[in-house]
């Protein structure tokens, strides 16, 4: 069985996990207008921070965020599935279906939102430059594949490739815990492939913004194999290390904006 688009939960007395989630990363992200000029705005709060907003995390689950089980996949994962953004046809082949993004809260510090994957759906390998991470798998399957670049950076002569080291290649599945990555560890490099369809909740701060130069680049992977080291070392043999090479054509990643039906955020202003 798969989880669905969207259904909103009950109202409750008391503050939902999503509130209590933006409450923890209004306190933890500052603003980049109030850095200090002697601050690194891609510096990652403390430890201390990250592990509580993680551990809130942990706890969300897909009704958390207004998803629902729609009991309409299939064994193999294909077949048909109901949305509520499909107003002339309700079914739709799942392969047919494009990766939707739930845009839950953005603002300078930091954005939370939901990327839904059909099966077989891929994000491709990206960078998140200057930024922390948290990602958390609501509900199905994904194999993720990660890196960090290698430091100090190693050049493949002739070749417009720079050796990252390999810091996932697995398979997830939920639940599983809340994933982290730093402007410069965590595997800030990563793609997602659904194994099963499935939804991720994302934390990023500061998020990406074209005007402040935080694009989203994109990257090949070629096996530590295709190219030249030179007099640079591996020390944890080859498989653990591959060229990554920045594509500078677009990317063409099928992917809509979908509406987010979970609990309302109550934004407090300053």
């Amino acid at each position: 069985m798969g989880w669905g688009m969207p259904t909103r939960p009950p109202a409750t007395s008391t503050p939902s996990r999503v509130q209590a989630l933006y409450e923890l990363c209004k306190r933890t992200f500052p603003s980049p207008s109030s850095v200090a000029a002697s601050s690194s705005p891609s510096s990652p709060p403390p430890d201390h921070a990250i592990r509580a907003i993680s551990s809130l995390m942990d706890t969300i689950t897909p009704v958390d965020v207004g998803l629902r089980d729609d009991n309409l996949e299939d064994g193999r994962g294909f077949g048909f599935f109901e949305s509520n953004f499909l107003k002339n046809s309700a079914r739709v082949a799942r392969w047919a279906q494009p990766i939707t993004y739930l845009h839950v809260y953005e603002c300078d510090a930091f954005s939370i939102g939901i990327f839904c994957l059909p099966t077989s759906a891929v994000i491709p390998l990206h960078d998140h430059p200057g930024m922390t991470v948290l990602s958390k798998l609501l509900y199905g399957s994904m194999h993720v594949k990660s890196y960090d670049w290698v430091e100090p950076a190693v050049l493949a002569s002739g070749k417009p490739v720079k050796l990252g080291k390999l810091h996932t290649d697995d398979v997830l599945n939920a639940p599983c815990p809340t994933a982290v990555l730093y402007p410069q560890s965590g595997g800030n490099m990563h793609c997602f492939t659904s194994v099963k369809s499935c939804a991720v909740l994302d934390v990023i701060a500061p998020p990406y913004s074209e005007s402040s130069g935080r694009v989203c680049p994109y990257f090949h992977d070629y096996p530590f194999s295709s190219f030249s080291a030179g007099q640079a070392k591996v020390v944890h043999g080859p498989d653990n290390y591959a060229w990554l090479e920045a594509l500078n054509v677009p990317v063409n990643i099928n992917m809509r904006p979908g509406m987010y039906t979970g609990p309302t955020i109550q934004e407090h202003l300053p």
